[in-house]
């Protein structure tokens, strides 16, 4: 097996699953070309907890996604995300001389390296550095500044950190899976790239990715990252609740979320009986539908009052004027868009990924927004690479980032 220069692969360890998809681009389009996925192991809570037993499950899910896709994978692209993930605003500037004068691209690039002098902890690092608005004698929202005449100009930027640690093991654990990493990506802005719509992105919208341990939240307004950050609830909450307050073990407390769980109780007739098996030899039990409902609205409810505080906490809870998106493989849960509008005041919907070319039905699901938008984040990021500078005004504000 070969591996073309045109093809490329994401890495997705998550707590639940681990996933590799392969892409290959031609004549420019992005299309799929095989994947891999197996139960996750080693993993807690998006993090790295035992490194062997992880790069035992990436290497099984290359494995099988080199077999799918007829290609050697020696080359990835991994997501990264979890209640480590940190997000912050930052604003440089520079002064262009008492008279106006025309803005060159040196001074945009001098801008931009103030904008991101930001001195962090030692133990964490920068993942990516995205661009927000530029501001020319204090006019703001400008998106291409190359050409305007001014005395001052400065950039807005969003830095998304990692920690160090952290990301280290996911890193360590692929490369000992046989696999180099090529870059880390951030899971919530992966998802937006593949769920969110461009009007969605200009008026306002936080998209919140739900993984099996945590949520990741990232917010665009008028067409720029305006916040990121992590609620620490995640799928394995909710189950966790089911199999206390059922008295019944994870794995089926998991079928029965999945099977009858519904996040708001009216929705459930009262007449509704569910089997639930015991823990031990006891025999199983019938039990009211609505029990298990009066079990996941709390946590529900609670999961959304963080995404709130958090946002409000952000400054963006009122920007959100195209409300909320949820992806994400726990995002599934019937009734859970109604809570996320009952409790943000919001407009919420449920967002499956953007199919590209031959993508099989499978990977269309919540789950895998992930690994599909990291596979068309780094598609974008290749072609835009690709363009002449002169020519595109993407390439030359994402090429002043690329170095980050």
């Amino acid at each position: 097996m070969s591996s073309p220069q045109n093809l490329l692969t994401i890495i997705d360890s998550g707590s639940a699953k681990t996933c590799v998809l392969v892409g290959e681009t031609v004549e420019g389009t992005l299309r799929y070309r095989g994947h891999g996925t197996v139960e996750s192991r080693g993993t807690r809570k998006g993090a790295i907890v035992d490194l062997e037993k992880a790069s035992a499950a990436i290497h099984k899910a290359v494995e099988d996604a080199e077999r799918v896709a007829g290609a050697t994978i020696d080359h990835a692209a991994v997501t990264v995300g979890g209640p480590l993930m940190r997000g912050l605003t930052s604003r440089g500037g520079v002064n262009l001389g008492n008279r106006p004068r025309e803005i060159t691209r040196d001074d945009v690039r001098q801008a931009s390296d103030r904008a991101r002098s930001v001195v962090f902890p030692a133990d964490r690092e920068m993942m990516h550095i995205l661009p927000q608005e530029y501001i020319v004698d204090e006019q703001s929202s400008i998106r291409d500044p190359l050409g305007m005449v001014g005395t001052k100009l400065e950039v807005g930027v969003h830095i998304v950190t990692a920690a160090k640690a952290s990301t280290q093991n996911i890193v360590t654990a692929t490369n000992r899976a046989g696999v180099e990493v090529d870059d880390t990506i951030f899971e919530a802005l992966a998802a937006a790239e593949c769920t969110l719509r461009s009007d969605e992105r200009e008026l306002g919208v936080c998209l919140m990715d739900m993984g099996a341990g945590s949520s990741d939240l990232i917010v665009f307004f008028e067409g720029a990252v305006a916040h990121t950050g992590v609620v620490p609830i995640g799928g394995d909450h909710f189950t966790n609740d089911v199999a206390v307050g059922l008295r019944t073990p994870l794995l089926d407390a998991e079928k029965i979320k999945r099977t009858f769980g519904n996040a708001v109780v009216t929705n459930v007739p009262e007449s509704n009986e569910i089997e639930v098996p015991s823990v031990g030899d006891k025999p199983s039990r019938l039990m009211p539908q609505r029990l298990l409902s009066e079990i996941l609205e709390p946590r529900a409810r609670e999961l959304f009052e963080m995404v709130r505080d958090n946002l409000r906490q952000g400054g963006v809870l009122d920007a959100l004027g195209a409300g909320m998106v949820i992806t994400g493989g726990a995002s599934r849960l019937p009734g859970l868009t109604y809570i996320a509008e009952s409790v943000m005041r919001r407009p919420a919907r449920l967002a499956h990924p953007s199919a590209i070319a031959k993508l099989p039905p499978a990977l269309s699901a919540p789950e895998y927004a992930t690994i599909v938008g990291a596979l068309v984040y780094a598609h974008r990021s290749r072609m835009a690479r690709a363009v002449p500078m002169q020519n595109s005004f993407r390439a030359k504000i994402k090429s002043l980032f690329q170095s980050a």
